[in-house]
C-alpha cells in the first residue's frame, strides 16, 4: 500500500512539473467568434477552435483574384514563403482588401509587399515573430505580428498565435 502512495505521489508530482512549464503560455484564450474561412497556402494548421475553416489553396488561385468575396483571410505557410514573396504577388497582398498572414517567416512582412526586394536577400528581422501579417485598405497599410510566448516553439505557444491571429481577422472584418 505505502509502495502505490508513493508512486502516486510521484506521478502527481510529475504531472504538475509538466504543466508548469515556464516557456508554455497559460490560459491562452480561445478564439470564440464569428466563423471565419481562410485560404491557405500550404500545409493546413492544426488549431484549437471549431469556427476556423480552412480551404486549401495555392498560389495560382491568389493571382486569380476575387480573395475577398470567398475568405476572411489567407495563411502562407513556411513551405510556400520564397515564391510568395516573388514580384507579382506584391500588389495582390495590397490590394486583395483582406488580411495576409506569413506563417514562420523571419523577414516581416515587407519582402511580401515591396515588389523590389527579394525574399531570399532580406535580412531575418530577429524580431522573435513566429507569424506577420498585413492588410491595406485604400492608402492605408498595416502589419501585424505574433511572437510565441518566451520564444518558445511548441506546440501550446503555435496554438496561441492562431487564436490571435483569428482575434485580429476578425476585428478586420469588422471595420470594413
Amino acid at each position: 500500500m505505502r509502495r502505490k502512495i508513493i508512486l502516486l505521489f510521484l506521478l502527481i508530482s510529475t504531472l504538475a512539473a509538466c504543466s508548469m512549464d515556464k516557456n508554455e503560455v497559460k490560459d491562452s484564450p480561445l478564439y470564440e467568434g464569428l466563423d471565419l474561412t481562410i485560404g491557405v497556402v500550404g500545409k493546413i494548421p492544426d488549431v484549437r477552435e471549431r469556427n476556423i475553416v480552412f480551404k486549401s489553396i495555392d498560389l495560382n488561385d491568389i493571382r486569380k483574384g476575387n480573395l475577398s468575396s470567398k475568405y476572411d483571410a489567407i495563411f502562407i505557410m513556411k513551405e510556400q514563403l520564397i515564391e510568395a514573396a516573388r514580384a507579382p504577388y506584391a500588389n495582390i497582398y495590397k490590394n486583395s482588401g483582406i488580411p495576409f498572414f506569413f506563417i514562420e517567416s523571419k523577414k516581416s512582412h515587407v519582402p511580401f509587399v515591396e515588389a523590389e526586394i527579394e525574399y531570399e536577400a532580406f535580412e531575418d528581422t530577429d524580431s522573435g515573430e513566429y507569424a506577420s501579417g498585413y492588410y491595406e485598405i485604400g492608402d492605408s497599410g498595416k502589419s501585424f505580428g505574433y511572437g510565441l510566448y518566451n520564444d518558445t516553439v511548441n506546440e501550446v505557444n503555435i496554438l496561441d498565435v492562431f487564436s490571435r491571429i483569428f482575434m485580429t481577422i476578425e476585428q478586420v472584418n469588422m471595420k470594413n
